[in-house]
């Protein structure tokens, strides 16, 4: 469903952002694209360090480079004519001591890049912890925040997170489901190994429970068992439960995994038999499957996407903490195909630190950092 919020000006223009992003922005810089009178979504970004360089030493974007991406991703966006930008920075109170909202430089590149571009600039504010101002008329006096009216109403929107970082955190599922699963997991390893299912029987010391054998064999139809999680994504049995984290950190399978839910059971299919030939035989994977990795393709349902994300958020939960990089990985991957880049980075944070040298986590890090977006990202649903 597509949000349509309405703003008479630059406080009702303030009320309606939490809405169209879903929190309360924070230290962010957020860029609103319009059609002709009409918001076309929100961008948000971290506000740029304003030193040489970030905390690690990687040298930071000057103030140009920043602006050169941020309006390139505006402009993928389909008829965008106009551009609002709204930089938050609860860290100090210029705003409200006369000395003129922080970061001009900033906010000046973004307009000439704007012009540049060809595009209208709406509004330029700064939103501070307890006042706002304009930019572009920076000796007017600040402007309380309590005077910006509430978020209006949008049906099923129960109301703005606290910040960006909000609905990160994993679920917790107690003590005994997650010893059920580090169970299950170890008896289904007996039966599957590190390359697939075993077909030799088990010798009495290696036994193991049936139900591993069963789950074992329901994998021989992998798509038909990822279509299944999505019937019940919070409530997995431990097999199933221990079945997935066992295929999250199979890179080929992961994969499988991750194009299906971005597309259809029809697509899983043919991703697995593309996997299969790949390994092989090194055939390349068709670009209009592997493709859906980078975020090429028709729009996903975000829906079906966002029941993947509630399945593998409660699976990471449940799984033992070393076995945990490939699912993290996963779960930062649907989080940026739905729009969530700073989720992602949270759990690629979390994967990493289990597993430093997991390869789809440092790659999937490099396309966040990049400022890289899914292409459906800048299409409608019908698109």
């Amino acid at each position: 469903m597509t949000t349509i919020v309405h703003a008479a000006g630059a406080a009702e223009l303030l009320a309606a952002i939490p809405v169209l992003t879903g929190f309360t922005p924070r230290d962010s810089v957020v860029l609103l694209p319009f059609r002709r009178s009409r918001t076309a979504g929100a961008l948000r970004f971290d506000l740029p360090p304003t030193g040489d360089s970030d905390a690690g030493g990687v040298p930071s974007p000057t103030v140009e480079q920043f602006a050169a991406t941020a309006l390139g991703l505006v402009r993928r966006i389909p008829e965008a004519d106009g551009l609002a930008i709204a930089v938050y920075a609860d860290s100090t109170e210029q705003a409200a001591t006369g000395e003129g909202p922080p970061v001009p430089d900033l906010v000046g590149a973004l307009l000439r890049e704007a012009v540049a571009r060809g595009l209208h600039v709406v509004e330029a504010l700064h939103v501070g912890a307890s006042a706002w101002r304009d930019y572009r008329d920076p000796l007017a006096p600040p402007h309380p925040l309590a005077e910006v009216p509430a978020p209006p109403p949008v049906p099923g929107f129960a109301g703005p997170a606290p910040d960006q970082f909000s609905g990160t955190d994993l679920p917790e599922p107690g003590l005994f489901a997650t010893e059920s699963v580090g169970r299950a997991l170890i008896s289904l390893e007996r039966v599957l190994g590190p390359a697939g299912p075993r077909r030799t029987l088990p010798t009495a010391v290696d036994r193991v429970d049936p139900r591993a054998q069963e789950t074992a064999a329901l994998l021989d139809d992998l798509p038909s068992f990822l279509e299944e999680l999505l019937d019940a994504p919070e409530t997995p049995s431990p097999f199933a439960a221990a079945a997935l984290i066992w295929i999250l950190n199979r890179p080929a399978l992961r994969d499988v995994a991750l194009v299906q839910w971005a597309s259809s059971i029809e697509h899983g299919d043919r991703a697995l038999a593309a996997q299969l030939c790949h390994t092989a035989t090194g055939r390349e994977v068709p670009v209009d499957v592997g493709g859906i990795l980078i975020g090429h393709g028709p729009r996903p349902d975000l829906d079906r996407l966002g029941v993947a994300l509630t399945l593998l958020r409660r699976t990471v939960a449940l799984a033992p903490r070393q076995a945990r990089g490939g699912p993290l990985a996963a779960v930062a991957w649907l989080s940026w195909a739905t729009g969530r880049s700073t989720h992602a980075v949270r759990y690629l944070d979390q994967a990493q630190e289990v597993e430093p040298g997991l390869t789809f986590a440092q790659l999937l890090r490099a396309v966040i950092d990049a400022g890289v977006l899914p292409d459906w990202a800048f299409r409608t649903a019908a698109s």
